[in-house]
């Protein structure tokens, strides 16, 4: 049986109706009609976006798991609700259990966030993630958009080996005050219209 490739997308990004939430969903349409997902859903909290995955088609197994939203470093957001390192072994601990159950052995969680992974805090918490999940996971160290610069990878029981003041554009690696925007110049960097995250850009 395949397995599935699932996006979750914070949908309560919107002023006046319209916001980065649109953008987010109008490419998960564009994802799934190139093939990419098979699945995609819109959350207003990580309790919500935890639960979706967690349960659907609960028959078939997990390859890859993207997340569209907003992040800091250490953290990404569905709305203000934040999963960083604490709310991964304590709030949904329960529920990213059960979806570590059905990843296959190479799967991937990639977040699609601003400068999640940058910094100290970032790295830690993209070690965090790939022990907690016990598997392949990525995300990025510069503000991203279109273009989205310092896509790393890690995988389970490695440490990060990328600089931790890779997208730094102010403070230190200890207390980052402001990230670059992605640009094509910068390492590691991807379109939006990228789906895959290269095998050798995994430490």
């Amino acid at each position: 049986m395949s397995g599935l490739r699932l996006m979750v997308y914070d949908r309560t990004c919107k002023k006046y109706g319209f916001g980065l939430s649109t953008a987010w969903s109008s490419g998960s349409v564009l994802y799934r009609g190139l093939r990419r997902i098979d699945a995609s859903f819109g959350a207003t909290s990580w309790d919500e976006g935890l639960s979706w995955i967690a349960t659907y088609a609960r028959e078939r197994p997990i390859d890859e798991i993207q997340y569209w939203g907003h992040g800091k470093w250490g953290v990404v957001y569905v709305d203000k609700d934040p999963l960083g390192r604490k709310e991964l072994s304590s709030t949904h601990a329960r529920r990213i259990a059960a979806i570590k159950e059905r990843l296959t052995p190479d799967a991937l969680v990639w977040l699609r966030t601003c400068e999640a992974f940058g910094a100290r805090e970032g790295q830690d918490f993209a070690q965090d993630l790939a022990d907690t999940f016990g598997t392949r996971v990525a995300g990025h160290t510069f503000i991203i958009g279109v273009f989205q610069s310092g896509l790393r990878g890690l995988r389970p029981g490695s440490r990060p080996d990328w600089s931790d003041v890779e997208g730094l554009a102010e403070g230190t690696a200890s207390a980052p005050k402001r990230a670059h925007e992605s640009l094509p110049t910068y390492p590691r960097t991807i379109s939006c219209f990228h789906g895959r995250v290269p095998d050798d850009w995994f430490t």
